[in-house]
């Protein structure tokens, strides 16, 4: 069966709807990573090309329940990308400044540079999550947001970034595998924290806060991407080929060099 990466505009998601261990044609685990080095191989270039042609910028942004894979996937896709044409930013409990300023002012100053890209590790959609599934702000307020979201995602696409938002989708069960896989890892156990088990225990109300996030905020000038991510092949995949396709249709390009360079001779 086939399952979309995108829904229509105006469609309500149900997380439901969507299996988080499907793989969409004969793909396997060999020729998937066979396919990422192909297609970061190509996004090197292009990414390259971008930053040289600096009138543009690319968003990546990376959502997901714990444990999705939001830094193996940037670790896979970005392979080999000049540090000076990309920046990452992970963002985590806001401090006591970002506290005193809109929910946006964070994000907007994070914003990649023209001729970069970046990756947001968690986002802005943070404000409309957690905020939400904790009770941090009234109902009244964090509702708003939805629209303010849309509204500043239009205001960046204006600004001539081009948005790729991926919502990393995994099972209940996978989460649980991968929670346990790193309390067996001592070399791993660094990443587990007690707290990972009281939001899990919170996964029903993660779930119906990201169905209407995805919901609400899937614009045709933003769509989101429901990436199946239990198979972490398949998700690096599927990520790597959306980033490639879109610098693909960008078609970036070296500027123009002052004329006659090709008979200088350097001495």
């Amino acid at each position: 069966m086939k399952q979309p990466l995108i829904v229509p505009d105006g469609s309500k998601v149900q997380l439901a709807d969507f299996d988080a261990r499907h793989v969409e044609g004969d793909w396997n685990k060999k020729s998937a990573l066979k396919q990422i080095e192909s297609n970061t191989d190509l996004t090197r270039d292009l990414a390259y090309r971008l930053y040289a042609e600096n009138r543009r910028a690319v968003l990546l942004v990376l959502q997901g329940m714990d444990t999705a894979g939001k830094d193996g996937t940037i670790r896979t896709v970005m392979t080999g990308i000049n540090p000076q044409s990309c920046q990452i930013v992970p963002f985590k409990q806001p401090s006591h400044e970002e506290l005193d300023h809109d929910f946006l002012w964070r994000i907007h100053k994070e914003v990649p540079r023209r001729g970069n890209i970046g990756i947001f590790n968690r986002s802005h959609y943070e404000d409309v999550l957690v905020v939400r599934v904790h009770n941090l702000v009234p109902e009244s307020q964090w509702r708003k947001r939805y629209q303010q979201i849309n509204d500043f995602e239009s205001l960046l696409v204006e600004g001539h970034i081009t948005i790729l938002k991926c919502f990393l989708h995994i099972s209940k069960e996978e989460q649980r595998e991968r929670l346990q896989a790193r309390l067996d890892n001592p070399q791993k156990r660094w990443k587990f924290s007690r707290g990972d088990l009281s939001e899990r225990k919170r996964w029903g109300d993660y779930q119906q806060a990201y169905e209407e996030a995805l919901t609400r905020c899937n614009t045709a000038h933003a769509p989101w991407h429901i990436i199946p991510s239990d198979r972490k092949w398949y998700r690096n995949l599927v990520v790597s080929q959306i980033l490639r396709d879109t610098l693909e249709e960008m078609a970036p390009e070296f500027p123009p060099c002052e004329p006659d360079l090709g008979d200088i001779v350097v001495k």
